[in-house]
Parts: C-alpha cells; sequence; structure tokens
C-alpha cells in the first residue's frame, strides 16, 4: 500500500504558495483581515461594552470566541499561504455567534443585538475570506491567461518548447519522485 505523496513534493507547491501570497498581500485582503482582527476583538469586549457582562455564559462565549478569531485573522494577515484553509471556520464563528444568545439561555435584548449584528458581520467577513482565496489572480494562471497557453515562447513551460518526458499530462513539469 502507498501512502499519498506529502504537499512538499507537489509540483505546483512553489506556484500556489505564490498565488496565496499575492492574494493574502492584495488590498481586498488586507482590508478583510484588518477588519476580522477588529471584529473579534469587539466581540471578545462586547459584553462589558454593550453591558451584558452578568451573562456569564455568553460573556465567557464572546470571549472566547472573539479572541480565537481575532488570533485567526492575526494567521491570515501574516501567513495567508499557510493559514488560507482555516478561512471557513470564520463563517461558522459568525453563526454560532448569532445563535449563542439562545444556545446559552442569554437571550435579553441587548445581547441579542450585539451578538446578531456582530454575528452577521463576521458572517460576511469569513465568505469575504474564503472568496479571496478562491478567485483567480491575474497572471497566476500557470500562464494558460496568455496566447499560446504558456509562459515561455515555444508553447510549453520548457526553455526551447520541449515536453518534459514521462508527463503527458503535465508537459513541462518534472516528474514527481516514487509515481509511475
Amino acid at each position: 500500500m502507498s501512502r499519498p505523496a506529502s504537499l512538499e513534493h507537489h509540483p505546483d507547491l512553489i506556484e500556489m504558495r505564490e498565488r496565496y501570497e499575492r492574494a493574502g498581500s492584495s488590498k481586498p485582503a488586507q482590508v478583510i483581515e484588518g477588519l476580522t482582527i477588529l471584529a473579534g476583538l469587539y466581540l471578545a469586549i462586547s459584553p462589558w461594552v454593550v453591558g451584558f457582562n452578568g451573562l456569564s455564559r455568553l460573556s465567557v462565549s464572546n470571549l472566547v470566541t472573539g479572541v480565537a478569531l481575532a488570533a485567526l485573522a492575526i494567521g491570515f494577515a501574516s501567513a495567508y499561504g499557510r493559514t488560507y484553509g482555516l478561512s471557513w471556520i470564520v463563517p461558522i464563528i459568525g453563526v454560532w455567534t448569532i445563535i449563542a444568545p439562545w444556545l446559552t439561555g442569554s437571550a435579553m435584548r441587548g445581547s441579542i443585538w450585539n451578538n446578531v449584528i456582530t454575528g452577521i458581520v463576521i458572517l460576511l467577513l469569513g465568505l469575504a475570506a474564503m472568496a479571496v482565496g478562491a478567485r483567480k489572480i491575474p497572471g497566476m494562471s500557470g500562464g494558460r491567461d496568455r496566447p499560446g497557453g504558456r509562459d515561455v515562447p515555444g508553447g510549453r513551460d520548457m526553455p526551447g518548447g520541449r515536453e518534459m518526458p514521462g508527463r503527458p499530462d503535465m508537459p513541462g513539469r518534472p516528474d514527481i519522485p516514487g509515481r509511475p
């Protein structure tokens, strides 16, 4: 039984890292990351700002969830290429924030409005963060957006337009050790 090759041996690893590095350093990504950090910090302190800190279960939930969200957003801001796969967690935190007042038994007018509005903002920021990682970035499609379909004149990734032997499915890419 053979084990799947690790990501470190993936032929497109450098291209993938560059793509996510560009996505993470784009202006929309930076705005989303900054707003997500602020939303997480606000969620963490919201029981004391709005005045429902006496509702201990919801206060603890908001504090822990807010700190976790802020930490996740800091991870996105500092190493998006390594953390983009976790962006699906942000919308879940948003949904949890919306329903937490009822699930924790702390449904009061102030806590409901605070959590619903904050949760919607977090949900939208999470969906936007997921969209940043999924969108196509100009110049990062492996040359398929250029005439001829490749990066190098001659029609292939290899200098002089040669295809790499043994890999008809991936012209111009080297063979992966340990694969037929």
